[in-house]
């Protein structure tokens, strides 16, 4: 995966396939419901996470691959945040193109592992429109629970753990960044009423994974970065800085007030991260254990 790259002519082309008009920029011009843009009524195949891992690779048309993971809260307040960077995509590559040239995303969406379906969606790293075409492919399940927190780590364990980058060997991490407005939750539940990590990765699990020990882990390949939407009046602010800043000083945890400053935030984030971004020592690649199954065993 990866090949290719972004370029204006083919979004413009792919946003008119399906309906939408684009102005001088590349951008989708009109007012769209999250209904309207994300059609999906359940997990698209392709964005299956169980007893998978996603490859960002070098290659002689991308040699210095920068791997962005880019996690979008699939809730039920979330969902014009994903519509403001779906009509925005193309000012988002042009941009970064500008400065990073073998930049490649993947897009996720993360629910509530407690409460919902399908809390983990991972499509492949890409470099050029079919970004556009999986992040069309999220499913909002508009889900969530009661707890005053998302599953925002489950996107930290999903690098951390199904994920084979060739930056690594080169010194250099990944970059994960996170995009919601709740709290960050304190650990990821191994088995839940509808799903679990368990159920929605495949991996052979003994205990809820806490988020104390997993940013450890994934800091370690990547640098992770959160941009907290507060878009409802302040609500639990406090609480929702609080629980972010006990890992992420403020250079990785951002707060913005208007959904129009999400896009110049996500490349200002990786910009900034290509600019610094590197591993003290790298750490070996280690070819995943599996059972009789299939799953993944950590």
């Amino acid at each position: 995966m990866g090949s290719g790259s972004w370029d204006t002519r083919s979004f413009v082309s792919y946003s008119t396939s399906k309906g939408y008009g684009t102005d001088s920029r590349g951008v989708v011009t009109g007012s769209y419901s999250n209904q309207e843009m994300f059609k999906a009524k359940e997990l698209d195949s392709s964005l299956n996470p169980k007893n998978v891992v996603r490859e960002c690779c070098d290659s002689k048309e991308h040699p210095n691959t920068v791997p962005v993971i880019l996690a979008l809260d699939v809730t039920g307040s979330m969902g014009q945040a994903a519509v403001e960077i779906s009509k925005k995509l193309n000012n988002i590559m042009t941009k970064l193109y500008e400065q990073v040239e073998d930049i490649e995303f993947m897009v996720m969406g993360i629910g509530d592992l407690s409460y919902d379906r399908f809390p983990i969606q991972a499509s492949q790293f890409e470099s050029d429109i079919r970004i556009a075409e999986q992040l069309e492919k999220v499913y909002f399940e508009f889900g969530g629970g009661g707890n005053s927190y998302e599953s925002y780590t489950a996107a930290w364990y999903f690098g951390a753990r199904h994920t084979k980058l060739d930056c690594w060997n080169r010194g250099k991490k990944g970059i994960i960044i996170t995009i919601g407005d709740e709290r960050l939750n304190p650990y990821l539940p191994r088995t839940a009423y509808y799903c679990g990590l368990l159920n929605a990765t495949g991996d052979s699990l003994q205990a809820d994974v806490e988020t104390k020990d997993l940013y450890t882990e994934t800091a370690e390949k990547f640098d992770i970065y959160h941009i907290n939407v507060n878009h409802r009046g302040g609500y639990d602010q406090e609480q929702i800085k609080k629980s972010f800043l006990e890992y992420l000083d403020d250079k990785h945890f951002c707060t913005i007030n208007k959904l129009d400053d999400i896009t110049d935030t996500i490349v200002e984030i990786i910009t900034s991260a290509n600019e610094s971004n590197n591993i003290p020592e790298v750490t070996p690649l280690v070819q995943a254990e599996t059972d009789e199954s299939g799953a993944i065993v950590w």
